[in-house]
């Protein structure tokens, strides 16, 4: 098919200049449909940048952003997330979703490749596709020489220019036991350590490069680091480091000594974690963006909020261990035993009398995990489902969050939250089930620490820490909100299922021990499938939907392994994809329903 023209008017990274795809004839065009609070969305940038640097004479990468939320299409909110995550191509909002509509996309993220002619020849949702996709630049590239075709030249792509600051997109912070407040100074990729002003910087650790180096606090480099949690004392002298570090886009845990300011690797390998094992020897486990870290004693280790598949680690400091202590892997909002709970995005830890609280971003929710005999179980205090959001207070049940990254714990045991889409810290009474509102006008709140002087917000995008002023604290009665990604319309009853995957040049899928693809899916409300539900390895299945519901949420997870078709000891590779595709049921819809994870969209 012929890739339909951009519509937009609001383009970053061009110096602006709005970009016509007629105009980047000759060259190869990589669209990356995209939005900034999507974990999955993130690790595609950091997968494509490699690729734009070996192909950056012929290939031309355009991020499409098409947001889940209402704060995410605000300009400023695209400009900051494109500093904060080092974007270097052109970017275009499309807020209204215009131009996710006309490409037929149904996941973020998306990959559509348009070849010099003009015309899409490659989809590919979810993450993973790296490899894939230079095997198909590689080939459009020698097929369009060969042609004539193709035309060589430089980028659109015009850095915007970069204001100076002590701090850089902020993320969490923590409080020492003598005072000393420290800070994930996210963009400048290090640690910093402020007095108990929490004004004068005392010292950093890391060299302020992004990257994963050990070794003295002035040489180590983290990549993008967000949580950050105290070990107890005893437990800090038996493993010879103090804080352990979230280091996000490095997906590893690092540990370090604030008496020496040495710096190590205590878990991951610093490959992202795909599929399989996500326990065993910490150093030896795969972790996938570790978003924030908290000591708790009932558990006897470190929670890890692994926002990158929905999950919550175990690392025990000195076992050198890391285990999965909730969720499945599925994105959604499910209780239950922790084993069986659905998570979507968790970013935020705090420690309460009884139970951890923790927030997940995508289902802006509150939720808690608290024992239960000799397990623990799951619970949501605020939240209903992946698409819906606001800003309302009141009761917990019709209360509405937008996007929460952090929380604290409050003298009196409520709950302090930095709704960070909402631009508001927001408290929750577990006593009397009441939502407030406590501050607001907050440039994406994402951190709260409580000190002897009061709570202090880390004030992400306004790239400072500032003391929580309630003095304006109330009640607010916004209307309800809901992703603006239209849903797909599905006839009732029995359904035609499936998952397209096609390997790309050069690669088959890898049958060698057993199946090589899987597919689970799952509905919320759970009673929306009447059959269907499960898992699988086949990538077609029908699907029957249950009598009496209007619309819901089908919950699909998708992964293939593939491997070199030719070599000798073949490369091979796990695509995996999560979708969330909104239903609404109605006797004139589709009776089939088809997602495409990975092929030419002509198959």
């Amino acid at each position: 098919m012929r890739a339909p023209e951009l519509a937009g008017d609001t383009w970053l990274n061009t110096g602006g200049k709005k970009i016509k795809l007629a105009e980047l004839r000759g060259r190869i065009v990589l669209l990356d449909f995209w939005t900034s609070g999507c974990i999955n969305c993130l690790h595609v940038l950091d997968e494509l940048r490699p690729l734009e640097q070996e192909f950056a004479d012929v290939l031309v990468t355009i991020g499409v952003h098409s947001p889940k939320f209402l704060h995410e299409g605000e300009t400023a909110a695209i400009e900051a997330a494109v500093e904060r995550y080092g974007v270097h191509h052109p970017v275009l909002n499309d807020p209204d979703m215009t131009n996710w509509q006309q490409y037929a996309v149904k996941a973020w993220p998306t990959l559509v490749v348009v070849d010099p002619e003009g015309y899409v020849v490659h989809v590919a949702a979810g993450e993973g596709h790296a490899e894939a996709l230079r095997r198909v630049v590689t080939e459009l590239v020698a097929s369009h020489e060969a042609k004539g075709t193709l035309r060589r030249g430089g980028s659109p792509y015009v850095p915007a220019e970069v204001e100076s600051t002590e701090l850089r997109f902020p993320s969490k912070a923590v409080v020492t036991a003598a005072g000393r407040v420290l800070v994930a100074d996210t963009a400048n990729h290090s640690i910093a350590e402020f007095a108990s002003d929490a004004e004068t910087l005392v010292r950093r650790f890391g060299s302020g490069e992004r990257g994963a180096a050990d070794g003295a606090f002035d040489v180590a480099s983290f990549a993008e680091p967000s949580g950050l949690a105290l070990l107890p004392e005893e437990v800090a002298e038996q493993v010879g480091y103090h804080l352990v570090v979230a280091d996000t886009a490095n997906h590893r845990l690092r540990g370090v000594d604030l008496r020496t300011g040495g710096v190590i690797t205590v878990a991951g390998t610093g490959a992202q974690w795909r599929d399989g094992s996500d326990s065993g020897r910490a150093l030896d486990v795969d972790l996938t963006s570790p978003w924030d870290v908290r000591w708790w004693d009932a558990a006897g280790g470190v929670v890890v909020a692994m926002a990158g598949n929905h999950t919550l680690g175990l690392f025990d400091p000195v076992a050198g261990t890391v285990s999965r202590f909730a969720g499945t892997t599925v994105e959604g909002l499910r209780d239950g035993k922790s084993t069986e709970a659905f998570l979507a995005q968790t970013s935020g830890l705090a420690v309460g009398r009884d139970r951890l609280w923790f927030v997940d971003a995508e289902t802006s929710a509150l939720r808690w995990i608290e024992p239960s005999g000799d397990d623990f179980t799951v619970y949501t205090a605020v939240g209903t489902d992946l698409f819906s959001f606001g800003h309302r207070d009141g009761k917990a049940a019709q209360a509405l969050l937008q996007h929460p990254l952090g929380l604290a714990v409050l003298g009196d045991g409520s709950v302090a939250i930095a709704d960070t889409y909402n631009g508001a810290i927001r408290r929750y009474d577990p006593a009397s089930g009441e939502v407030s509102t406590l501050a607001s006008g907050l440039a994406e709140p994402a951190g709260l620490v409580v000190t002897d002087a009061g709570v202090l917000v880390v004030e992400t995008a306004a790239h400072r820490l500032r003391p929580l002023d309630a003095s304006a604290a109330g009640q607010v009665d916004g209307e309800a909100l809901a992703v603006r990604r239209p849903p797909t319309v599905l006839a009732p009853g029995a359904l035609d299922f499936s998952v397209v995957f096609v390997p790309p040049p050069g690669e088959r899928l890898d049958d060698r021990f057993g199946p090589s693809t899987r597919l689970e899916v799952s509905a919320s409300p759970p009673g929306l499938l009447a059959e269907g539900q499960g898992s699988g390895t086949e990538l077609t299945r029908t699907i029957k939907l249950a009598e009496g519901f209007g619309e819901g949420v089908l919950q699909v997870v998708a992964q293939a392994a593939s491997c070199d078709s030719d070599a000798e000891h073949p490369a091979c590779r796990v695509t995996r994809q999560d979708w969330g595709v909104p239903i609404r049921i109605d006797p004139d819809g589709e009776r089939s329903l088809r997602l495409v994870m990975a092929g030419n969209p002509a198959t």
